[in-house]
């Protein structure tokens, strides 16, 4: 099933995407809640993740990089805000420095996954937050929605392996 949905709200700086599922929800959250799961699809297909720091607790982090075609990295982290297991998670989500660190002079967004049953499977919600229009104008620019697409194209194949 997959995607279904992109909203870009530019009134309230949200940008939405929802998926559905033919998987249980405990199934589709432990996609963000297994280090090993998430790097399977967190980048797009050409820039796959690898997961250094994985802690879904309040307070906790997660860091990672993106390995583009010709080998360079993209860091990124999220501190984690609240979450609910297997229903929900907030963190703020930004770009990383070589040394992990945020990146100066770059965006950060707040994102928010809620995961609900949906019949006889589960929707992924999916929202970033921009802090300005211009924040937000900038990542769309950096094809942050077609990378969460691609990204989120390879779910169904990992739910069904």
């Amino acid at each position: 099933m997959g995607m279904t949905g992109v909203e870009k709200d530019f009134e309230n700086l949200t940008v939405t995407l929802t998926a559905e599922f033919n998987a249980p929800v405990e199934d589709v959250w432990s996609l963000w809640a297994d280090p090993r799961r998430l790097e399977r699809w967190w980048g797009p297909p050409t820039y796959p993740a690898t997961v250094e720091e994985h802690d879904l607790t309040p307070g906790g982090r997660v860091t990672y990089y993106m390995t583009g075609p010709e080998g360079e990295r993209f860091r990124g982290w999220w501190g984690v805000i609240a979450v609910d297991p297997p229903n929900s998670l907030d963190f703020e989500d930004g770009f990383s420095d070589s040394d992990g660190a945020p990146a100066p002079g770059m965006p950060t967004t707040r994102g928010r996954v809620e995961i609900s049953e949906n019949g006889e499977g589960a929707r992924m919600v999916i929202r970033s937050t921009f802090s300005s229009k211009e924040d937000m104008d900038r990542l769309l620019e950096m094809g942050m929605v077609e990378g969460m697409e691609g990204a989120m194209g390879q779910i169904d194949a990992l739910l069904a392996g």
